[in-house]
């Protein structure tokens, strides 16, 4: 479930101890650069990721000395110049760029404005980018701090834009865990996109002697039992023995369709039997469509109407 939190002072003191403790820093020093200081901070907190907003008005220079997570920052109405490990980077309004690699120490200098934070567990771009549970997993490492093409830098915000507007500011769909799942491992396979970094994407030669039926099968069987948790394509990979990428292979092969392609279906179908069994004075059909982690309701009706023929509304209410 999403919560929030809102922070809003004045006092340099009150701020520095808030940022420290929002961001979970081993060290961190802070100058405003101005007597009439003010900084507001909203964040959205949805588990392994969160959503910041935060507004400033002075000239602002922050030393960190490291973060655990994986932090992506976009300007709406500031400029800020960082520095991390010798790269250094000047962000104007609507520029896209991550603070920092994990763990490594940065500068800060921002602007008065707006900065946009998503703040993402490191652990989910592993879940993405996970190999198969026989071998080593090698962790996901960044190679560069700004995005690999305008396009993508696009694409980095398209998401976040999404995720914050349908997802997070939704009340019924920030209630569902395999709503907030889904939302955590889409802005995680974003970052994996838009950033540099050592993540493989392409089948090794594993992968390809591993795309086997059995382990179409083994997958089916695991999404099946599972389909009602927040289950993603590292823990469908690991209980069918093979690398997410195997697996990915595996289904194109034998079904010409993905694994979390294949999952959306089972789960439609049991949304299909919940709105055929419930009672329309206590159910919505937005409801039981979050429950089963689908989250636009065009889409979900769109969808529904042409696998059952029918509008989800009418199963409702038959």
């Amino acid at each position: 479930m999403t919560t929030s939190k809102d922070f809003d002072s004045r006092q340099p003191e009150l701020i520095h101890q808030y940022l420290a403790e929002a961001y979970g820093t081993r060290g961190m020093s802070i100058s405003s650069g101005g007597h009439d200081y003010r900084l507001s901070h909203r964040r959205l907190h949805a588990g392994p990721f969160r959503a910041d907003r935060t507004t400033q008005s002075g000239d602002l220079r922050v030393t960190v000395e490291g973060m655990d997570s994986v932090v992506v920052c976009e300007t709406t109405t500031s400029s800020v110049s960082r520095t991390c490990d010798g790269e250094e980077g000047w962000f104007r309004p609507g520029d896209v760029f991550l603070s920092a690699r994990p763990g490594r120490p940065y500068r800060i200098r921002w602007r008065p404005g707006e900065v946009l934070v998503v703040q993402l567990d490191p652990r989910l771009c592993a879940q993405v980018a996970s190999p198969a549970p026989r071998r080593r997993p090698v962790p996901v490492q960044f190679t560069g701090l700004a995005p690999a093409s305008p396009a993508l830098a696009d694409h980095w915000r398209a998401t976040a834009h999404y995720v914050r507007l349908a997802v997070l500011t939704n009340p019924e769909a920030s209630r569902q865990p395999l709503v907030l799942g889904a939302a955590a491992r889409t802005l995680a396979a974003a970052a994996l996109a838009v950033f540099p970094n050592t993540a493989l994407t392409d089948p090794t030669w594993q992968d390809r002697r591993d795309a086997v039926a059995p382990a179409v099968r083994r997958a089916i069987s695991f999404m099946e039992e599972h389909a009602g948790q927040d289950i993603n394509p590292a823990d469908v990979a690991a209980a069918a023995a093979v690398s997410v990428r195997s697996l990915q292979l595996a289904f194109r092969r034998h079904l010409d369709t993905t694994p979390m392609a294949h999952l959306r279906r089972i789960r439609l179908e049991r949304a299909h039997e919940d709105l055929r069994l419930s009672d329309p004075r206590h159910e919505t059909v937005s409801r039981i469509a979050g429950r089963w982690g689908f989250l636009n309701h065009s889409r979900f009706t769109a969808h529904y109407r042409s696998v059952f023929g029918v509008p989800p509304s009418r199963t409702l209410h038959d």
